[in-house]
């Protein structure tokens, strides 16, 4: 029998396809803290999280009969890895399954940004009708710089092109694409860029800071749906202040639910709640790769 606790909400269907397996137990218990996990953990072979439960030294040390802990959408930053593979535990994520959905809520952010879909809707709903002071610009013809070319990154730059925009990328490794974007260095895409977005897992210290902004064109745009940390937040609050830039849209902050509202707070910045990945055809097919991960591994034998 194997165990299998899911400790984050999965797709339903994925989850009925797990429970239809022969030998598959599971169980799922969301929002549980470090403390109920740790008592809970020994009794399971499996862990299946999303982003909001951690799974940390101390839950992988009690879990005496853990082999595998899956995260069902990209990156790893909530689990540590280190601390599993001194285990021999093995991790494994979903990173192709929501490229789409997060890829897409970066151009609706990117959008909002410099058209003020934010301030104007909530104009609109003040009974205003405040026309003037929503003047915005177009995506067209503007130069998108985007940091990290992986596979959220090309299909940033797949739609980004239809709208007619000039596609500059930096990464740590060489770009191989068919799309028309240029690699170049962090410093070049920073002076030439007028949209900027992330798409880079959590660094250790901030990609920008005031260095960073303090190279950038005056009235830049930033997009960050990648990951809290990897943009200094108040740098970003001293650049926008200053005008350096001109709109900020954030789905990803440096603690979640945030504590300090004073960036998201400010009129410039359109924020959502780390929503990049929570599209419905997203969730669906990480809960699906889930559950093939799951059965190739264990379901056969």
């Amino acid at each position: 029998m194997t165990r299998i606790l899911i400790a984050d909400h999965l797709d339903k269907e994925a989850v009925a396809e797990l429970q239809k397996v022969p030998g598959f137990e599971v169980t799922e218990k969301a929002g549980l803290s470090e403390a109920e996990l740790v008592q809970i953990i020994p009794e399971f072979e499996v862990v299946v999280v999303r982003s909001a439960t951690k799974i940390t030294r101390p839950v992988i040390e009690s879990g005496k009969n853990l082999k595998l802990i899956i995260r069902a959408g990209i990156g790893l930053d909530n689990i540590d890895v280190a601390a599993a593979r001194e285990k021999g535990i093995e991790v494994a994520n979903t990173p192709a399954a929501t490229s789409i959905s997060v890829a897409e809520h970066t151009l609706g952010l990117m959008i909002g940004a410099v058209r003020h879909h934010g301030p104007a809707n909530l104009s609109m709903k003040q009974h205003k009708w405040e026309k003037k002071a929503f003047m915005g610009t177009e995506l067209y013809g503007k130069t998108l710089g985007i940091i990290g070319f992986g596979r959220i990154g090309k299909e940033v730059a797949k739609r980004a092109l239809a709208f007619g925009m000039e596609i500059i990328a930096y990464d740590v490794i060489p770009i191989s694409t068919d799309l028309p974007v240029k690699q170049v260095s962090l410093d070049e895409l920073l002076q030439k860029a007028d949209i900027i977005t992330l798409h880079v897992p959590k660094t250790p210290k901030p990609l920008l800071g005031e260095e960073e902004f303090s190279k950038m064109k005056d009235g830049v745009v930033i997009v960050n749906v990648a990951r809290g940390g990897v943009v200094d937040e108040k740098a970003l609050l001293k650049a926008l202040n200053s005008g350096k830039v001109k709109a900020a849209a954030l789905d990803v902050f440096e603690k979640e639910p945030p504590e300090d509202f004073s960036l998201i707070d400010h009129p410039k910045v359109t924020a959502t709640p780390h929503l990049g990945a929570s599209a419905e055809e997203g969730q669906k097919r990480a809960g699906m790769e889930v559950v093939r991960i799951l059965k190739e591994k264990f379901a056969a034998g």
